[in-house]
């Protein structure tokens, strides 16, 4: 019996059925490809407007067929974690990263959440270990680090004795008072219960004091916060500090906590997040050395405490070709997830089928040697060195010390995990005096880290980038998808969060397809298969769609401003393909979100803001991207703020937030100047229109119903913008903002009718 269970798998690979899907996927492209040719065929017989309808629909069909080979072959995984300790004589050790770089922006609360529930999962504690990254060098950030270090001696007990499910404080104290019912529930439970809500009532309110106190007068920087006077945000030393420590190796105990602000100098580029990511690599890399590394968000919260067994099933069930890193996915706590889950169902699986899943930046388990850079077709000598057939011997001390630096601490440790040997700290006091030198600023220079090893730089989506060139090498990775979510989080708050979000992906995916790590070189000179290529490109040139976007978009009014037309008439026969595309399409995606469980207003309400985003931040990503390459500008990684509706639901300010959540935020930015652009060409098309203000035109070739409609669609896919129009405050488009979209209109106007004249 004992060895049929060692026999069973630890996961199951599922192949769901699509017949149907690619049906109406091979349809829907057999219309492109109609249109098209009928556009093609009676190019001659209409005017400019057409072949740019040609042009743009040609993008929109390549759109689609990269789509289309993407999502093929959809394949999930089904996990039996129950009997992973059967198969497994020893769990393997587990690293955690959370990082976090600004306390206004990233409130320390949701990061203490995040931190307690890493360490309050269903693992033995002596295999965990916690790493909390500061980049903005923070003494708040560290004293509520300190504080929850004092709550987790109680939490983590009580979460394990009463298999508590929700192990972020925060999400498990929102839910219904009647779990406290007698009926339920011991005394002893309700008692406990009480007094870890009182208690973690004073951890927050301690941090918020603490947060009013730093922001009127600061911190008090004497004791163990001495190491923070004379910080400043961008110039300060490396600060590694050992918050908790399991001394005593207990598998019911508290896991490490270890507190890392790396080393940040004017002079020398930090690399944002990914730089980040790798001072924690090489600082865990000496303390603890785990085999397997876990990096989330500080807003990414834990809300399945079975998740790193679920990922032990994938990693440990695999062969290590078939899974250099597991990714899960990324779901919101605090708004709809309706986008998300369907990009996770309907094309993420797809991709997932092909060569794994990419990597999102959080919920992600990684190997710590594929992070070293090996490739899957390293082999090992009898003395235990590897080879690799493409780049040679990596494991020799002459080559480590090019890779990874010239720390003999650290070299050693990271020859051991190219080995797959596991290091046990008694003590990680003893690595303090390395793990300040490896957090150095200086640190990387005359090392392949950001290059060949580690989180890779070039990118503000360091995470794409560094899963592409995992990917290249011929790795596979996992897909874990437990019931509940494995990790929810926050989403964006407001409509500026969401726009500089996306602005900032768009940046960074246009920067990697530009460079020379992208996923056609990949392809032709690596080990990237064929339609992850595909897959890649699909999501890289997200920044590009938008330019073409943005002018389908303006076409309609251009055609009503010089009465020309880029449709076919209505008697036409040709008008049906378009219809046919325009209906089916909807049709389809509105299937999906009710198959999916969502509503109509869902789907119409993505649907809408998918058009916005991409002609407004997609399109600044790309200018982004141009400026860039000029040598005009540098491109910057911006923070996504994370709002802490807890103290907002605390207050009795919960109702107001709901209320007001479905509103646009408007300020000066430019993006905002695009959007308003664009509703104001599309009013000023339609009053043009309305008041027969066109030009005449010959041949019964103006602008007819269909161009009329387009534009009107583009008006109700931007309504937050004419709501923005009629109010005030910060919920109204600010008056400079109008006054320099009305001359852009103005200009592009004037350069219609200017071209429609010659």
């Amino acid at each position: 019996m004992a060895a049929n269970l060692f026999s069973l798998p630890l996961y199951e690979k599922i192949f769901p059925k699509n017949t149907a899907q690619r049906v109406l996927d091979i349809t829907l492209l057999s219309l492109l490809f109609s249109l098209l040719i009928y556009r093609l065929l009676s190019l001659r017989d209409h005017g400019f407007p057409w072949l740019l309808a040609l042009l743009f629909e040609s993008c929109f069909t390549f759109n689609w067929v990269l789509i289309i080979t993407t999502r093929w072959t959809p394949l999930y995984y089904k996990t039996f974690s129950h009997l992973l300790e059967q198969r497994v004589r020893e769990l393997p050790p587990v690293d955690m990263f959370v990082t976090t770089a600004d306390p206004v922006l990233e409130p320390p609360i949701i990061t203490v959440n995040t931190v307690l529930s890493l360490m309050a999962v269903d693992y033995p504690t002596n295999k965990l270990a916690c790493y909390v990254s500061d980049d903005g060098c923070s003494p708040l950030n560290y004293y509520a680090l300190v504080e929850a270090s004092k709550f987790a001696k109680l939490w983590i007990p009580f979460c394990k004795k009463y298999n508590v499910q929700i192990r972020a404080p925060f999400k498990y104290f929102q839910l219904d008072q009647s779990i406290m019912s007698s009926e339920t529930h011991s005394l002893e439970f309700q008692q406990e219960w009480k007094k870890m809500k009182y208690e973690y009532e004073r951890l927050s309110r301690n941090i918020d004091d603490a947060a009013r106190k730093h922001e009127a007068f600061g911190f008090a920087l004497v004791g163990e916060f001495a190491v923070f006077s004379n910080v400043e945000r961008g110039n300060h030393p490396a600060i590694v500090k050992i918050i908790l420590e399991n001394k005593e190796n207990l598998s019911d105990g508290i896991p490490h906590l270890i507190y890392i602000s790396r080393e940040k100098r004017p002079k020398h580029p930090h690399h944002y997040k990914a730089g980040a990511m790798n001072a924690l690599t090489r600082v865990s890399g000496l303390m603890t050395n785990a085999p397997f590394m876990l990096n989330v968000d500080c807003d990414m919260f834990v809300n399945n405490p079975e998740v790193v067994r679920q990922a032990m099933c994938l990693l440990l069930g695999s062969k290590e070709k078939d899974c250099a890193f597991v990714q899960c996915p990324q779901l919101y706590h605090d708004s709809p997830t309706d986008t998300l889950v369907l990009l996770h169902e309907y094309v993420g699986k797809g991709i997932v089928g092909i060569q794994g899943p990419f990597y999102g930046g959080s919920g992600c388990f990684h190997r710590r040697k594929v992070i070293y850079g090996l490739w899957p077709d390293d082999t090992k000598d009898e003395s235990g060195i590897y080879f690799n057939s493409v780049n040679g011997k990596v494991d020799g001390d002459e080559i480590l010390v090019k890779e990874f630096g010239n720390s003999k601490e650290f070299i050693k440790s990271a020859g051991h995990a190219l080995k797959g040997k596991t290091d046990i700290r008694m003590n990680l006091s003893n690595s303090l005096d390395t793990a300040h030198q490896v957090a150095g600023s200086a640190y990387e220079y005359g090392s392949s880290w950001g290059e060949k090893v580690g989180w890779i730089y070039g990118s503000t989506v360091e995470d794409i980038l560094t899963g592409l060139t995992i990917h290249k090498k011929g790795w596979r990775s996992g897909y874990c998808t437990p019931d509940p979510p494995a990790f929810l989080g926050c989403a964006p708050a407001g409509s500026l969060a969401v726009m500089t979000q996306q602005k900032r992906w768009s940046t960074g995916l246009l920067e990697i397809l530009c460079s020379k790590n992208n996923p056609i070189s990949a392809t032709l000179k690596a080990n990237l298969q064929f339609r992850m290529c595909v897959a890649y490109l699909w999501i890289t040139t997200w920044g590009l769609r938008s330019i073409f976007e943005l002018c389908y978009a303006a076409l309609p009014a251009y055609c009503i401003i010089t009465n020309s037309n880029f449709l076919p008439k209505l008697q036409e026969p040709g008008i049906y393909i378009p219809v046919a595309i325009l209906v089916m399409y909807n049709l389809y995606t509105l299937s999906e979100y009710i198959r999916t469980g969502f509503s109509i207003h869902s789907w119409w309400i993505n649907q809408s803001m998918g058009r916005v985003i991409a002609m407004t931040s997609w399109a600044f990503g790309v200018l982004n991207v141009v400026l860039k390459h000029l040598g005009l500008a540098e491109t910057v990684f911006e923070i996504t703020q994370k709002v802490d509706r807890q103290s907002s639901t605390a207050s009795g300010g919960n109702d107001n937030i709901d209320e007001n959540a479905s509103k646009f935020i408007f300020d000066e930015s430019p993006v905002f100047v695009a959007g308003t652009t664009i509703l104001l060409v599309q009013l000023t098309a339609l009053a043009t229109g309305l008041l027969g203000l066109q030009p005449p035109t010959g041949g019964g070739q103006g602008s007819g119903l269909g161009e009329v409609f387009c534009s009107v669609l583009v008006v109700l896919w931007f309504r937050p913008f004419v709501e923005g129009l009629f109010r005030k405050g910060k919920y109204g488009i600010p008056l400079s903002t109008i006054c320099k979209s009305a001359a852009l209109t103005s200009l592009f106007v004037y350069l219609s009718k200017k071209s429609y004249k010659v």
